[in-house]
C-alpha cells in the first residue's frame, strides 16, 4: 500500500524548460553553450551549493565572476521566479493525492535561491508535507542518502513510498533501496504508475 508520494521538482513539478529559460535569459558574457552549462549545471561549485557548502553569495559570486553576470543577487532571484512555471496536471495531482490522506513528499537536488524564489511565487511548499533537500541532507541525487533520508522523513517502508525522477540514475539509486521508483516519462504515464499501485486519483 501507497502512503507517500515523492515529486521531483524540476522537470516534473516545474516545467522542464524553466532553468532552461532562466539559463537563456540571465544576461551574461559568456555565451559558450558547453561553458555556460558547465558552470550552471556541472561545476564542483553548482555541487558544492546543492549540498550546502556554498552560501549563496559565494555560489553567485563564482558565477558572475565566470559567465560575465552583471545581475546582483535579489535581480537573478527574481529572475529565477520569473523564468519558472509550474506543470500544472502535476500541482493538481498533489493536491489530490493529499485528499486521499496520502504524505506528499519533495526529494530533489536544489539550492536555497531556487526553493526561496519559488515558494514566493507559488508557495508550493505549503502543499507538502515532507521536504527534502540535497542543501540541508548535504548530499545530492543520486547519492542513496538523499533517499535514505526520504524514508526517515516519510516515517514509510521504502516500498510504501512512490518516487518519480527525470534522471535514470537518481531512479536506480531508490530502487536499490527498495522505494518504488520510475523514471518520469510524461503526466500520463505518471498517474498511471500511481493508479496501478491503488492510488485512485482519477483523470
Amino acid at each position: 500500500m501507497i502512503k507517500a508520494v515523492t515529486f521531483d521538482l524540476d522537470g516534473v513539478y516545474f516545467t522542464e524548460d524553466s532553468f532552461q529559460d532562466f539559463k537563456r535569459r540571465l544576461p551574461k558574457k559568456v555565451t559558450d553553450e558547453i561553458e555556460v552549462n558547465q558552470v550552471l549545471f556541472k561545476s564542483n561549485e553548482i555541487l558544492a551549493f546543492k549540498r550546502g557548502e556554498l552560501s549563496e553569495d559565494q555560489f553567485w559570486d563564482f558565477v558572475r565572476s565566470s559567465l560575465g553576470v552583471t545581475l546582483n543577487n535579489e535581480q537573478i532571484f527574481q529572475l529565477l521566479a520569473d523564468c519558472y512555471q509550474v506543470s500544472q496536471n502535476v500541482v493538481d495531482t498533489v493536491k489530490k493525492v493529499r485528499k486521499l490522506s496520502i504524505k506528499t513528499c519533495i526529494c530533489t537536488n536544489n539550492f536555497p535561491t531556487r526553493i526561496n524564489a519559488l515558494d514566493q511565487k507559488f508557495g508550493f511548499l505549503s502543499d507538502f508535507d515532507v521536504k527534502v533537500f540535497s542543501y540541508q541532507v548535504g548530499a545530492v541525487k543520486p547519492d542513496p542518502k538523499i533517499f535514505q533520508t526520504l524514508i526517515t522523513q516519510s516515517g514509510c517502508l521504502p516500498t510504501e513510498i512512490f518516487y518519480a525522477d527525470d534522471k535514470q540514475a537518481n531512479v536506480d539509486s531508490a530502487l536499490s533501496l527498495g522505494i518504488n521508483a520510475i523514471i518520469y516519462a510524461g503526466f500520463g504515464d505518471f498517474v498511471a504508475h500511481l493508479q496501478h499501485l491503488g492510488v485512485a486519483i482519477g483523470s
